[in-house]
């Protein structure tokens, strides 16, 4: 059986990414800073592990094949982004394991291409966008020189499964129960979603089919390229009522950002709701086959019941 650790598994994705490895039967290890993880977790094993602890992050990855890197830093401090990716690949040298990687848009920069293939380059214009290219420079050089295979798969912004931190829970779907739906960008633009039980799925068909791929590999994970009116359609159909539109309120976060960090963090990030992009992959489903993808409906409906939002199905 192949073993997989999952590193920030108490994460919102890592929850869901290992959730999905052991529905696939897969022996999986949840690295955690506690130790504990959540009850869906219960029939994985927990390990205690601090990926800025390089000694203990080995120990923690031991005999595993696979590992899964779901770390997640505060959002307002990137500081050890890289740090902890390199410990990530002194630990999978160390135990020749292999390193699965979820990748962002925020490498492209702004202005940001309409349509982003797996050959767009890099044009970072943000501090957060130089950081990620950084990493991902560094898993590149550790393939090419033998040391650590990674494959990086990359998806938009994340919505479904539980806890927070989304723009779908923090925004959109912040004020859905006084029947308001809260658009971050222009209401019709195009703006690219990753369902997370579709997206988990995605890299557990990746590592069922590691003999097509390379030493270093970086694909698209294509979603849901939609726009606020479709999700705010599908969320109607999901509660059985309709919305008020109402837009995010930019102006006050510009306003406070320099006295507010998570703000600053939001408004320097801000051209992504407002620059129509969307994921596109010429590789991904010749590797592994049909793409994961909920239908719309049903996954908008899926996620705002793991938010705790009742819908009619729900109630019914």
């Amino acid at each position: 059986m192949t073993k997989i650790a999952i590193l920030g598994a108490n994460g919102r994705l890592g929850r869901v990414v290992a959730k999905a490895f052991i529905d696939a039967g897969f022996d999986v290890r949840a690295i955690t800073r506690s130790g504990k993880v959540p009850a869906e977790l219960k029939s994985a094993t927990a390990v205690i592990g601090d990926a800025l602890d390089r000694e203990a992050l080995i120990r923690a990855t031991e005999g595993a094949d696979i590992v899964f890197n779901g770390l997640s830093p505060v959002y307002t401090d990137w500081s050890n982004c890289l740090p902890m990716a390199q410990n990530v690949m002194d630990a999978c040298r160390a135990n020749g394991a292999l390193h699965l990687f979820p990748g962002t848009i925020y490498n492209y920069g702004s202005p940001t291409p309409a349509v982003i293939s797996e050959d767009t380059p890099f044009h970072p214009t943000t501090e957060k966008g130089r950081i990620r290219v950084a990493m991902e420079d560094l898993f590149r050089r550790e393939a090419d020189a033998g040391h650590v295979r990674t494959i990086v798969l990359r998806a938009g912004d994340f919505f479904g499964g539980t806890g927070s931190g989304s723009w779908f829970d923090l925004v959109v779907a912040a004020k859905i129960n006084k029947g308001v739906y809260t658009a971050p960008g222009p209401v019709d633009l195009v703006h690219e979603w990753a369902y997370l039980p579709d997206f988990a799925v995605g890299f557990v068909a990746l590592a069922k089919n590691l003999d097509k791929l390379g030493s270093y590999e970086a694909l698209n994970f294509p979603g849901h390229a939609v726009t606020d009116l479709e999700i705010k359609a599908a969320a109607e159909k999901a509660l059985g009522r309709p919305l008020k539109m109402t837009s995010m309120p930019w102006w006050v976060l510009r306003a406070g950002s320099p006295f507010v960090a998570m703000w600053r963090e939001i408004v320097s990030m801000s051209y992504l709701r407002f620059e129509l992009h969307r994921l596109a992959s010429a590789r991904l489903e010749g590797i592994i086959g049909a793409i994961p993808h909920t239908p719309l409906d049903q996954a908008v409906a899926e996620a705002l019941e793991d938010i705790g939002i009742a819908t009619v199905a729900k109630a019914a």
